[in-house]
């Protein structure tokens, strides 16, 4: 009675185990930028719809431009975390056409609550209870 020697199951390769083929990677960074930038585009035309709409009310467009800037956010991290996973599965080209949009978006996130943030100062401080002003002539400055 002999046995036969059995071969193993073959074993499953992890995604990440291998790199990706370069034709496959070009091309699917090259369809992520295009369908990213277009969903930016769009967001953005969107946003930009909506302050029109306004007509001039603040309140709205203020809501709008607080909308658009956690909407930019969102979307920032959800291309940082589509480049951690291009790079997971080691595919470099994708993460370089990963990094550019979210190089992009980064500046444009700055850009836009920078511009937020000054059309929209802080109040100005409360004087103190002791606080008396000085007016020409009072004779009651300090």
């Amino acid at each position: 009675m002999t046995y036969a020697l059995s071969t193993p199951p073959p074993r499953r390769r992890r995604p990440w185990s291998r790199r990706t083929p370069r034709g496959q990677d070009i091309g699917f960074g090259i369809v992520l930028f295009v369908v990213e930038a277009a969903v930016f585009l769009g967001a953005g035309f969107s946003y930009g719809m909506d302050v029109w709409a306004a007509q001039g009310e603040q309140r709205r467009i203020d809501a709008t431009h607080l909308a658009e800037l956690a909407w930019m956010q969102h979307f920032l991290i959800a291309v940082i975390l589509l480049a951690g996973l291009a790079m997971l599965f080691r595919a470099p080209w994708t993460v370089v056409s990963q990094l550019l949009p979210a190089g992009a978006a980064a500046a444009l996130l700055a850009l836009a609550q920078h511009e937020y943030d000054r059309a929209h100062p802080a109040p100005a401080p409360a004087p103190s209870a002791g606080y008396s002003p000085c007016y020409s002539g009072n004779g009651r400055c300090h």
